[in-house]
């Protein structure tokens, strides 16, 4: 009887562990996708009901783009929100917010989707100078108006940052975007998450807003794991959603739990 006792007892501990280890491989269900510059967070639906349906807890940040420490407090407050660790993800602009706010004690992890990931006291911006895109080199693509704020020209949007879309849906981005100040984009950043936390990165390789040799180079340097969607535009997160959410539940798979 005691030889009995003392199986079932091992046998329970077992199921227990077993169970345990079950669970803490299943516990990071939250993920907090960031938009980039000039769109808002609808463009993340693909992505989204692809993670929703596999079972994951998706936020998206809604940043006002009026300047990169109040886009930077709209992640830290939707992070805030979180019920336990959290993979960050954001795309172009959106990788300059998340480096900074994935420091968010939340955050285990961040996925990079043709983005940048500038280092302390580096901006976009200059970084995006050293390694120029098709934007840069595009005549009047980049629009300001009077008080600071910028768009993409609506004429060009569509060849520019979505030429994989169907063009009905690229024209309606061109027409919905959300100006942004054109300091967010030349603002140093104060912290860099990828420095001290993992972090997966997704090139898209026909991307003309950013340089794609850019994209590796800060991936490369982050020690991310790298992905490449070939012939992908800007637009990738919308055009190929089912390879960025393959990408990003791979990461919430691996990401370390708190």
């Amino acid at each position: 009887m005691n030889l009995f006792k003392a199986c079932l007892t091992l046998a329970t501990a077992v199921s227990l562990i077993a169970a345990a280890t079950s669970a803490s491989a299943q516990s990071l269900r939250n993920i907090v996708l960031v938009h980039g510059a000039w769109v808002d967070a609808s463009g993340w639906k693909p992505v989204a009901e692809i993670l929703i349906r596999d079972g994951f807890n998706v936020t998206m940040v809604q940043e006002p783009e009026t300047s990169f420490q109040e886009d930077v407090s709209a992640a830290k407050r939707v992070l805030d929100l979180q019920d336990g660790p959290t993979l960050l993800v954001g795309h172009s602009y959106g990788g300059s917010i998340i480096t900074e706010a994935g420091v968010h004690p939340k955050v285990v992890g961040l996925v990079y989707v043709a983005a940048h990931a500038p280092d302390v006291g580096e901006d976009e911006a200059a970084l995006g100078r050293k390694t120029p895109s098709v934007l840069a080199k595009t005549e009047g693509a980049i629009m300001k108006t009077p008080d600071g704020f910028t768009y993409l020209n609506p004429a060009l949007f569509p060849k520019l940052f979505a030429p994989d879309l169907p063009r009905e849906r690229a024209e309606f981005s061109a027409r919905s975007q959300v100006l942004a100040a054109a300091s967010v984009f030349s603002t140093p950043l104060a912290a860099a998450a990828w420095r001290t936390k993992p972090s997966w990165g997704i090139v898209a390789g026909n991307d003309q807003i950013i340089n794609p040799e850019l994209e590796r180079w800060y991936y490369t340097r982050a020690k991310s794991q790298m992905t490449e969607i070939k012939g992908a535009s800007h637009s990738v997160f919308e055009s190929h959603p089912k390879e960025v959410a393959q990408v990003i539940a791979e990461a919430a798979r691996k990401a370390p739990r708190q």
